[in-house]
Formats: structure tokens, sequence, C-alpha cells
């Protein structure tokens, strides 16, 4: 499968797998970025857009050293695929101290999925499964 990208400005960088065999794109900052501790910034732009295939979806996720390292998570992570604009991206910043991107930086990954679409209908019952209406901590975790 293809995927198109289109650079908006000459800095920007094309998407990249960083290993063979990678699930993930890298997406990189196109400028200077500061995220202040225990903020989100929203805007953060990649000189990039994408035609993603239909039937498919972009799905941004964290990348695991900045998450694990820096508490930079990942807000607003699903890319239509008809969308064709700059990928803008979100980044919450769940630390205590500030983290600066620089040009050229990754940010996160784009995982490019199927996406099946469904037709909505409405019912008056549900079929019945195991788990059934028990919500948060069902488990018992």
């Amino acid at each position: 499968m293809e995927l198109q990208v289109k650079k908006l400005d000459p800095r920007a960088k094309l998407p990249s797998y960083a290993i063979p065999g990678d699930a993930g794109l890298d997406l990189y900052a196109l400028e200077d970025y500061i995220v202040s501790a225990g903020k989100y910034l929203s805007g953060l732009r990649t000189g990039i857009a994408m035609a993603i295939p239909v039937g498919y979806v972009g799905l941004c996720w964290d990348k695991s050293g900045l998450a694990a390292k820096h508490g930079i998570t990942v807000l607003a992570g699903v890319i239509d695929s008809g969308y064709r604009g700059e990928l803008l991206l979100t980044v919450l910043n769940s630390s205590d101290k500030d983290y600066h991107f620089a040009a050229g930086d990754k940010v996160m990954q784009i995982l490019i999925q199927p996406a099946q679409q469904v037709e909505v209908i409405e019912t008056k019952e549900l079929s019945s499964a195991e788990r059934g209406p028990r919500n948060f901590g069902s488990t018992g975790k």
C-alpha cells in the first residue's frame, strides 16, 4: 500500500519507520516547541499533509520513550481518510518539567490501519454478553 504525503514546507520531514517492521511511522516537529509542565500544546506543526486511503485511518500514538521518560502523551489522535490539511499534533506534558521539541524531533507515531464503517441500527435490546453492563474495574483491577 502507498501513502501519499505532500510537503507543505521545505523544512518538513516525511514520516518514516525507524526500523523495518515497525508498526508506526514517526511524525516530526517542523519548528521548535516548548510544552510546559502539566499543560498540553495543540497545533504543533509537521509541515506535511497526507492522503490516507479510503477504508483506512491514521491513529496517532505515543512514542514510548517520550511517554515513559518525559510524560509526553498524544491527544486528538484520529486522522480520517478524507482529511487533506496539514497534520497538526496535540501533546500533553504530564510531567513537572517543561519539554522542548527541536525542529526535526520525533513527536509521535501514526499507524495506518483498516477502518470499517458500520450501519447504525437503533434497538430496544442488546444481545447478551458475559461482561454485560459491568464497567470500570469489572475484571477486579
